[in-house]
């Protein structure tokens, strides 16, 4: 009788102290608890993430959410195959307290220890087995190599081609802002409260509501003068990505209307034509790799693959143009930081390990180390 992997993942990169525990088996990946402990209050007044009062409040959450996890699970300590954390990218001193949590437990507890790349995390949060409508059974994702994913959160925006597990070929990637930075620092520059991406996609959607009411057609510019902001680098010949100088276009529009804050038509405004540049820019280039390398899967990966109107115009592009691609979302419970997608990347490493990587990852308690550089090509 075949035992499923059961791994145990903590997740600190940024301001979530999150552990999940997940079971593998060749029949479904299924996350038996996923605990999160956001610090979205602790730092709304700083207007983001400061990186010391992170490690901090991680220091204080870390063993309450283990221990819950746990719990919630119905597990103990010899229930766990192995340990895995995502040591690196991220904040540094929010990593450091995860990754001590981890070696901690890996020794303690005598269990092999696994380094996930958040970005990894992120992506292999696709790979979670699904729940029916009753929660019951899990039904595994069918998803098939070539896999084209788009990575888009707070930190990176890239196109990541895997011919196989764990075989990661960047086409792409930004060359000054991710997607997800852009829209809290627009959201920002509009006054909004933070974290200001979902508030940019909430106004967003709001204004295309407007248009769409208003014309009962597709969605359509409300006038011939309205804002429209640049796509850069859309039509460059590589895969890369560029943000910058649309957030720059944002704000000399912002600061020609003073009285901004008090007319919320122009604030919804502007964050819809500023998603629909970012989304049109993300959505070509995707459209680009896929005619150029065949993915039989395409994925979106990060915290930005939680935007509805992103997700929307993705399915419509790859059903239009592309039926033998298959595009998947993950959950949006994965999408943003969580725990249950480093144990599912570890889980399908752990699958792939020989004996002898084995035996070397029960000794990695000794010798792991946060890195918050840590690169796909690093792995």
């Amino acid at each position: 009788m075949h035992h499923p992997t059961i791994i145990l993942a903590i997740e600190t990169s940024c301001d979530e102290t999150a552990v999940a525990i997940v079971s593998h088996s060749p029949k479904a990946t299924e996350v038996l608890s996923n605990i999160v402990s956001s610090q979205i209050a602790l730092h709304a007044p700083f207007g983001g993430v400061v990186p010391d009062l992170a490690a901090r409040e991680h220091a204080k959450n870390i063993l309450p959410v283990l221990k819950e996890a746990l719990a919630s699970a119905h597990i103990s300590k010899k229930d766990v195959t192995a340990i895995a954390i995502a040591n690196g990218p991220g904040l540094i001193p929010a990593l450091l307290i995860g990754t001590i949590a981890a070696k901690t437990l890996a020794y303690v507890w005598n269990k092999p220890l696994l380094g996930i790349h958040h970005i990894e995390g992120h992506i292999y949060a696709n790979f979670i087995s699904e729940k029916s409508d009753n929660q019951h059974p899990i039904t595994k994702k069918a998803i098939e190599f070539p896999l084209l994913a788009l990575v888009v959160s707070g930190g990176h925006t890239q196109l990541v081609l895997m011919r196989n597990h764990f075989d990661y070929e960047i086409l792409g990637e930004t060359q000054d802002d991710a997607a997800g930075e852009a829209f809290d620092k627009v959201a920002k520059m509009l006054g909004l409260p933070y974290p200001g991406g979902p508030i940019v996609a909430k106004r967003a959607d709001a204004f295309r509501s407007t248009i769409n009411s208003q014309q009962s057609a597709k969605p359509l510019r409300p006038t011939d003068n309205a804002t429209r902001f640049p796509r850069p680098m859309i039509h460059s010949k590589d895969y890369n990505f560029s943000f910058s100088g649309l957030k720059t276009s944002v704000l000399y529009t912002i600061k020609k209307h003073p009285g901004h804050a008090k007319d919320e038509q122009f604030m919804n405004e502007i964050c819809y034509e500023f998603q629909e540049a970012v989304i049109e820019t993300l959505v070509t280039k995707t459209r680009r790799a896929i005619e150029e390398f065949h993915p039989k899967t395409l994925v979106i990966a990060g915290g930005v693959s939680a935007n509805t109107a992103l997700r929307a115009r993705l399915q419509h592009m790859v059903h239009e143009n592309f039926p033998q691609t298959t595009f998947i979302t993950p959950e949006f419970a994965y999408s943003l930081d969580n725990a249950a997608m480093i144990a599912a990347a570890a889980a399908f490493r752990w699958e792939r390990m020989s004996e002898e990587q084995r035996a070397t990852a029960q000794e990695n308690w000794k010798t792991l180390l946060a890195d918050s550089n840590l690169t796909l090509q690093d792995l």
